[in-house]
């Protein structure tokens, strides 16, 4: 008797259930509204989704605007690239000879070092490139701060900095590489002669012979690091780093070994092909004589480190 009036109570709680709402509100068989009730989303205001950046950052944020700095900045500089390495390893690799490669660097050097192109191709650009690099890691140093409450002097030595890839490491070590080249070719003959007209691939041969030591150490760390920083970071920009393939298991980890092996077979050949021109003919091409080479010694004598050799010895 107690388990048919258990049932016969069971039966009337679920017949007393109220229709569910979602059969009030769609009765039809479809889950969309009807057309007719369509209306009623017409004057709804529908509010545009904000763009993001292909590395998943708001449109309008301060990293948004550095990143791309950062990358298009390379771009001009690049050009100026291409025409150095043309100049100083491609034609005296192919000519064998300083003397025959001094016209083709006479004829290219005004594209790039014209009052007009200089600072759009190489000035601007390179201060970009580093200025934006340096602002982006401070930025999200400073956002770690903020995202960890770290306010006092104390807690902020608890936080790490942002990683630093290999690729910036690269070229933070490439910065005062580059201003001592320019240094030495750009600002020096700029201080003591007013240009740098005389200064071609005998003034580069003519250190080399007088300065061997400082000469082969500063442009070979200027070529291998350049090098490097360049061509990994013209694969970060056509998305073919290793870290930047999406697909998983053991295919991915195959593509990625493939990519690590082509990016630093591509920096090992460039680098070896500048080096070859740059460094196994100018490098080899002798030093000047006569008023000329004495002029190179003058002002090879105002770099410091020279200098200051030159004068104990």
């Amino acid at each position: 008797m107690n388990t048919h009036a258990n049932d016969l109570e069971r039966e009337l709680s679920l017949q007393e259930l109220e229709p569910s709402p979602i059969e009030e509100e769609f009765p039809s068989d479809s889950y969309f509204p009807e057309s007719s009730d369509k209306t009623s989303y017409d004057h709804e205001t529908i509010k545009p989704v904000q763009r993001t950046s292909t590395l998943g950052l708001d449109a309008h944020s301060p990293v948004w605007y550095l990143t791309r700095i950062h990358k298009y900045s390379s771009y001009a500089f690049s050009v100026f690239t291409a025409f150095h390495v043309a100049n100083t390893a491609l034609i005296p690799l192919a000519t064998r000879s300083v003397a025959n490669s001094e016209r083709y660097l006479l004829l290219t050097r005004p594209y790039y070092q014209s009052p007009i192109a200089e600072p759009f191709i190489v000035t601007l650009p390179l201060i970009a490139h580093i200025g934006s690099g340096i602002a982006l890691r401070l930025y999200r140093r400073q956002q770690n701060l903020k995202r960890y409450g770290a306010e006092k002097r104390s807690d902020r030595r608890m936080i790490a900095w942002p990683k630093l890839s290999g690729t910036s490491a690269l070229g933070y070590a490439l910065v005062p590489l580059v201003f001592g080249h320019a240094f030495v070719n750009r600002i020096i003959p700029l201080w003591y002669e007013g240009g740098s007209s005389s200064i071609n691939l005998g003034y580069v041969s003519h250190g080399f012979a007088k300065h061997p030591v400082v000469s082969f150490v500063g442009f070979g760390a200027l070529i291998t690091v350049g090098v490097w920083h360049s061509v990994w970071g013209w694969a970060k920009w056509l998305n073919f780093t290793p870290s930047q393939v999406t697909q998983g298991g053991p295919e991915g980890q195959l593509y990625r070994k493939r990519r690590w092996y082509m990016i630093n077979a591509v920096s090992a050949v460039v680098s070896a092909l500048w080096l070859a021109g740059g460094m196994g003919v100018v490098g080899r091409g002798g030093a000047v004589g006569g008023w000329v080479g004495r002029e190179y010694d003058e002002l090879y004598s105002h770099i410091p480190l020279i200098g200051n050799y030159m004068a104990s010895s």
